[in-house]
């Protein structure tokens, strides 16, 4: 007897019709109609059914956060950064463990499973890494937890910021972070890339920068990543995070900057909900929208993946773990309203974003891990406009959420007696 067996499932590659079946851990078939029983089975008939949502840039050590030490009045990221600065001093391990443990469970039930959470090490106390490797430890039969080594305040620019940044990489932290654009001068943000690539290239890790989160199109650091994650054979194992000088640089610097982007094989990571939040603030009209220019990149055949960034924190007061959520965002800020577009922004979320943090086993062909998410959505492109509900969240072949579906009851004379958002838009 099988483990389970999810019944009728919508693929996302537009597949329909399949049972997915999964024992010991792992996906053991995905056919239609598997003549077998199961100690568990779930009817996915109308529903898509997914591999887990991965976030590839998250700050778990600032989530749920909002208003310590007070609310962040101008919403601008300077002032997010000095808020957290104030914080920072007065946190403590059992704190930093309970707001993460918190945001997990949030994670859990949208069908997150996979997350690479950016961790400070700006302090030298290093309270941070620590709770995060606790955390990571906690969370670990439920949710892939990576931890980058961040210099929130920069490498150079913080008071023992590169001996803090070492320890934590012998703590085991998992990829080497940096934050060019932040040092005191270009020269010194152009040297930390240099130095954090030599030190990720020593020490095995891969790399994954906050790099040129600005409107300033002259801020060029991933100019230099691309140059670097050569130099030391990186390629495939570097992220660019966030990359928002490009959307105000000149269209002939971005055709040559692309390119030089792909032949490093660098890892896209914009995140739509900060990226409009935070950026083009200090323009009246026309308004910059701040976000890097992902149908460009994707054309170009880099790997692009979005990430949350922050939820409840001194720089973001929305958010939900919702990773459709910040799908949704992407569309409208990038433009991409085609039903090809909304499947490459569906993959951005999920297969797209396990490449970029390196999962294995990640996917539902037959052998992957038995790791998938029922939603109350026909497709990609319908769960992008609903953000459905979340009908049942596998891991390794065990349900660990469910939610009931969303249906209104409605008492209106000659009218349905109920409405499912998912049953009434035009089938495409």
């Amino acid at each position: 007897m099988l483990d389970l067996i999810v019944r009728n499932a919508n693929l996302p590659d537009g597949r329909s019709g399949l049972d997915i079946a999964m024992q010991g851990g792992r996906i053991a078939e995905v056919a239609p109609q598997i003549a077998a029983t199961a100690g568990e089975e779930i009817d996915a008939t109308g529903c898509l059914v997914t591999p887990p949502f991965v976030d590839p840039h998250f700050h778990m050590d600032a989530t749920l956060s909002l208003g310590l030490p007070r609310m962040n009045r101008s919403g601008t990221l300077l002032e997010g950064i000095a808020l957290w600065g104030e914080l920072r001093p007065t946190l403590t391990h059992e704190a930093l463990v309970e707001r993460a443990m918190r945001y997990c469970d949030l994670a859990v039930s949208q069908g997150l499973l996979a997350i690479r959470t950016h961790v400070d090490t700006s302090d030298p106390r290093l309270v941070t890494v620590e709770a995060m490797i606790d955390v990571r430890e906690r969370v670990k039969p439920y949710i892939d937890l990576q931890l980058v080594a961040f210099p929130q305040d920069g490498y150079y620019r913080a008071k023992d910021g590169v001996a803090a940044l070492a320890r934590a990489v012998d703590l085991g932290v998992d990829v080497v972070g940096g934050i060019p654009h932040f040092e005191r001068t270009m020269e010194d943000g152009r040297l930390s890339v240099e130095a954090l690539c030599r030190l990720a290239a020593e020490k095995g890790l891969p790399v994954d920068m906050h790099c040129d989160e600005t409107d300033d199109p002259m801020s060029r650091h991933i100019e230099t990543l691309a140059a670097e994650t050569v130099r030391h054979g990186l390629q495939g194992r570097v992220a660019g995070s966030h990359l928002t000088s490009m959307h105000s640089m000149d269209n002939y610097y971005v055709s040559k900057l692309i390119p030089l982007i792909a032949e490093a094989e660098i890892n896209v990571i914009p995140n739509p909900l900060i990226n409009i939040m935070l950026q083009g603030r200090h323009d009246t009209f026309p308004k910059r929208r701040g976000m890097t220019r992902v149908r460009e990149m994707m054309a170009a055949g880099l790997n692009v993946s979005f990430g949350h960034d922050c939820v409840m924190d001194p720089w973001y007061s929305m958010g939900s773990g919702d990773m459709l959520e910040v799908g949704h965002m992407a569309i409208h800020v990038a433009q991409m309203a085609s039903m090809e577009d909304k499947v490459k922004i569906f993959e951005a979320l999920t297969v797209n974003s396990a490449r970029t943090m390196g999962l294995q086993g990640y996917g539902l062909d037959k052998g992957c891990n038995a790791d998938l998410v029922v939603l109350q959505a026909r497709d990609a492109a319908e769960a992008l406009r609903l953000k459905p509900v979340r009908l049942a969240v596998v891991k390794r072949g065990r349900v660990i959420a469910r939610t009931a579906p969303r249906v209104a009851d409605l008492f209106l004379d000659g009218r349905p007696a109920q409405v499912d958002p998912a049953s009434y838009a035009p089938k495409l």
